[in-house]
């Protein structure tokens, strides 16, 4: 049994492993094939790029719903979603306080507190997100990814970009253009690495929760769920320390965004994924957290570090009361 447990550890280790280079050479077979093709670097930024890092949490909850652990695939996106607010914003507001951009207050974190309160109320009212509600999911996700586009092209005419946009195109920029035939093995290869990690993850967390008999929503919420949001972090942490302050805020709101609506929406349409009372103590929890980091930035423009400080608080008090509840 013990040598059981060590080998799901050993495979959860290797599944994360998996999801964070897959993606990372998914992204740049896909970006190397799109720029064959002539996409402006900004919208390769905006869309490919900046989708990347949440390639782990896709696979991951796909997986799990196939599966039949649904109860892993939707606690992964509210875990990841909650990871990315409190610890990976509050960490980053603690090494520098974190400016907010404008359209991030009016727009982004608006938008995002909506796909929560979406998400919250038809998992509240049916127990479930299906097929119709997938659908949803998918076209409020698509709007989206257009109007930043469209926004991003907009500011960059008028001279306007913010960090987060210049960075995701300079990403963009840099990356090389392969022959296609390299660029379909990254792809594919890419693909296979984020598929084959997130079956070692979900069955090693299942595995996990079964030995020690806790929950799949706890050890989604938990260890799947920071494991996956590794990226994430290490962007916005990258992007503190060398001040690009709103691409950090940015960055951690557009995954949130691209959780709810396209992961789950992607899950919900190929099977329907159930949603406990616990999930949904947790979705609310993540709209509090989102109006009290909202507040913050309406308030202040930024978040210091007093919010950031706060906010890791609130999540290890969160982390207290899913271990014990």
């Amino acid at each position: 049994m013990i040598q059981n447990m060590f080998m799901a550890i050993g495979l959860l280790l290797i599944g994360f492993v998996l999801l964070m280079k897959g993606a990372d050479f998914f992204v740049e077979g896909a970006s190397s094939v799109a720029k064959q093709f002539k996409i402006p670097a900004l919208v390769i930024g905006m869309t490919i790029v900046a989708l990347g890092t949440s390639l782990p949490e896709l696979s991951v909850s796909v997986a799990a719903s196939l599966r039949g652990s649904n109860a892993l695939a939707i606690s992964n996106v509210l875990g990841s979603n909650l990871f990315n607010l409190m610890v990976v914003l509050g960490a980053s507001a603690l090494i520098i306080p974190l400016s907010v951009d404008e359209d991030v207050i009016k727009k982004d974190l608006p938008f995002s507190m909506f796909a929560a309160l979406l998400l919250l109320v038809i998992g509240a009212t049916t127990g479930k997100i299906g097929f119709v509600a997938g659908v949803i999911f998918l076209v409020l996700f698509l709007s989206f990814i257009v109007n930043m586009v469209l926004r991003a092209m907009k500011a960059r005419h008028e001279g306007k970009e913010t960090a987060m946009e210049q960075q995701e195109e300079k990403e963009a920029e840099d990356i090389k253009i392969h022959p296609i035939w390299l660029s379909i093995i990254f792809i594919v290869g890419g693909a296979c690495a984020i598929k084959f990690g997130g079956d070692f993850v979900v069955d090693s967390a299942v595995y996990i929760a079964k030995f020690f008999g806790v929950s799949e929503t706890l050890i989604g919420l938990t260890i799947v769920a920071c494991g996956t949001s590794l990226p994430e972090l290490a962007t916005s942490l990258a992007a503190a320390k060398k001040n690009e302050l709103d691409m950090a805020v940015g960055n951690a709101v557009g995954s949130n965004v691209f959780n709810i609506l396209a992961i789950l929406g992607v899950a919900a349409v190929l099977t329907p994924v159930a949603m406990t009372m616990e999930n949904v103590i947790d979705a609310i929890v993540l709209l509090v957290f989102s109006a009290i980091i909202w507040l913050f930035a309406k308030k202040q423009g930024k978040l210091d570090r007093k919010a950031g400080g706060l906010m890791v608080l609130l999540y290890v008090i969160y982390l207290v009361y899913i271990c014990i509840r």
